[in-house]
């Protein structure tokens, strides 16, 4: 037996029932020769670990911009904590690990710059041009791995069903965690994921915004620092541990409703003293949208000033927009600000800043 032929047979006999095993993946939208070392779904973790999109997650800003302080959150740590709860849920129910891995570590490639406000700025410019048309981070981030990122020359990293699928369906949003109404993941591991994603950024934004002193650890309400923990540590060991106890030995993904409404209330706390000051009141904020839109309408309107976009001018406008949501939605904090510098400062000053 090949190493791959192993793996596949403990997974067929050491998972849950209900978990997804790498021999029976739905497979991909072009077939390729097995591996003779690896599944199918610890492949896809390879490609998503070693594309671009991914590399580019590290100078991506999650809540905080502020360039000259190291412990703040981006969107490659948040990610790398989703990845390690997520895992840590899997390996407990029997599920997947490798299949949780790689959707965890593909559901926010699509992101853009500066955040969910640099996510708002996108996708009311690009409203100005396609009324209609909306940008999420995750239908971009499924986007890149379908046809932005590249595998053996072929537009895509040609991913599996069941990793594009969990990407899909990863976002929360807005909504509760006790709100039926969204659309979950076929496979638990993408349900994991889901879950996973809300637990990590409720309980790391919590400790950012202390660090940035937008709340006191006394801001957490009484009741909620006794049944979860004063730490954010013991607040995700709480939530991951509750999680493993409504699933354990059953086909679902569940937090008892008491620790679903416990999140829900950090969240809220999250939106009303952290996030929603952040979007009024923060200069830099302010500044990092000005940047998106500003780039974007110049690029709608000269497109020949993308690396790419020759002969873009020429396409339907919907079509043009999704070009330059594209190319602003892979740039980087910095790479956006670079841009802003180039084209809509003076020569001579543009080239003081460049480095």
């Amino acid at each position: 037996m090949t190493p791959r032929e192993r793996q596949e047979a403990w997974e067929a006999s050491a998972l849950a029932p209900w978990a997804a095993r790498a021999a029976e993946s739905r497979g991909r939208e072009r077939p390729e020769p097995q591996d003779p070392v690896r599944t199918v779904y610890q492949r896809d973790r390879d490609r998503v670990l070693h594309s671009k999109a991914f590399r580019r997650l590290k100078h991506k800003t999650q809540v905080f911009i502020d360039p000259e302080e190291d412990h703040y959150r981006t969107r490659l740590t948040h990610t790398l904590e989703v990845s390690q709860i997520a895992r840590t849920v899997s390996r407990a129910l029997r599920l997947n690990e490798d299949l949780t891995e790689a959707i965890a570590l593909a559901h926010d490639l699509g992101h853009s710059p500066f955040g969910h406000a640099g996510e708002e700025a996108l996708d009311a410019v690009l409203r100005e041009f396609v009324p209609e048309a909306r940008f999420r981070h995750d239908v971009q981030s499924l986007r890149m791995v379908e046809v932005l990122e590249t595998h053996g020359g072929e537009p895509g990293l040609n991913l599996t069903w069941e990793v594009r699928e969990g990407i899909a369906h990863h976002s929360k949003g807005m909504r509760s965690l006790t709100d039926t109404g969204a659309k979950l993941s076929e496979t638990l591991e993408g349900q994991v994921v889901r879950v996973a994603d809300r637990v990590a950024y409720v309980n790391h934004d919590v400790d950012d915004a202390i660090r940035a002193r937008f709340l006191s650890p006394e801001d957490i309400p009484s009741d909620l620092r006794e049944a979860l923990g004063s730490t954010p540590s013991q607040r995700i060991g709480t939530m991951v541990i509750d999680i493993i106890a409504c699933s354990e030995e059953r086909p679902i993904i569940a937090m008892s409703p008491e620790m679903a409404g416990a999140v829900d209330r950090l969240k809220g706390l999250l939106f009303e003293r952290v996030y929603g000051p952040l979007r009024t009141e923060n200069a830099d904020l302010a500044k990092a949208q000005r940047v998106v839109q500003d780039l974007f309408r110049l690029y709608m309107k000269h497109p020949d000033r993308m690396p790419d976009g020759r002969g873009a001018a020429g396409l339907p406008i919907e079509e043009r927009a999704q070009k330059v949501c594209d190319y602003m939605a892979g740039m980087t904090d910095r790479y956006a600000v670079a841009r802003f510098v180039r084209h809509f400062l003076p020569h001579g000053l543009s080239a003081l800043t460049q480095p």
